[in-house]
């Protein structure tokens, strides 16, 4: 199944042409695939998506969430339609696929049916271990599926789904329209040498955590052109302690 709106960088407009036009590209190499141009930011949207891929196939083995748009604004000057915009294609959008997929495969482990599935998600930088000034709203969607991961990775263990995340920076529509990052971009790569920015340095990883014998669940990898790294959470890099209530001049002392 290939979905793909066909919107422009910003979300607006639609276009059945990509997705068909991946379609064609899988066939020609002797492949068989179906497109579908539901907006995975509608939740009924992507309950069509679920559907339409095992009633085309069969089953549902591996979902790659991917979609993404840009509404770039700095904090103090962003509007309510571009945080809920981005929000809404990220999050939201990764949340629902999810939630149809993992209903299915609940039913199928329910019904005594072995399940052996992959869910792979797209975080970014921006929001992981590369704050981006100006992406507020998109940075914040990145943490959240990031955090969407972690615990989807717990929840649906038990019915024999795993779940990763990574966190690319490849030469996407994306990154080429991304104030103070386009440049580094779209540097020209002298042919035969090699491109650390090509996607084509993503999608082995992505194929790796799809496949039957990866059994790693629960980890988010940033990748970029021949370096894979295991990102981590929040975690604790100091602490305080007191033997009764904190007041205000003892933090004052303390955290300077």
């Amino acid at each position: 199944m290939v979905n793909d709106l066909g919107g422009a960088n910003d979300g607006s407009g639609a276009d059945a042409g990509p997705a068909q036009s991946v379609v064609d590209e899988i066939v020609a190499a002797g492949g068989r695939a179906v497109a579908n141009t539901d907006s995975v930011s509608d939740w009924d949207g992507a309950a069509r998506l679920i559907e339409q891929a095992v009633s085309e196939f069969g089953r549902l083995d591996i979902l790659v969430n991917n979609a993404g748009i840009l509404r770039d604004s700095f904090i103090a000057g962003i509007t309510e339609s571009q945080w809920d915009a981005v929000i809404a294609v990220h999050l939201k959008g990764h949340a629902a696929t999810l939630h149809h997929a993992a209903a299915y495969w609940k039913a199928e482990s329910k019904a005594g049916r072995e399940v052996d599935a992959s869910v792979i998600n797209t975080a970014s930088a921006s929001g992981t271990f590369l704050p981006n000034a100006g992406q507020a709203n998109y940075g914040a969607a990145k943490a959240g599926i990031a955090a969407l991961t972690l615990v989807a990775a717990d929840e649906l263990d038990r019915y024999g789904v795993r779940v990763n995340a990574i966190a690319p920076i490849a030469r996407t529509r994306l990154t080429l329209a991304t104030p103070g990052m386009n440049a580094l971009f779209a540097a020209e790569i002298p042919e035969g040498e090699f491109d650390p920015f090509s996607p084509a340095n993503i999608s082995p990883l992505v194929a790796y955590l799809a496949g039957p014998n990866c059994k790693l669940t629960g980890k988010v990898f940033a990748v970029q052109g021949g370096a894979i790294s295991e990102l981590a959470g929040w975690h604790d890099v100091s602490t305080i302690e007191s033997d009764g209530p904190w007041t205000v001049a003892d933090l004052t002392e303390k955290l300077g």
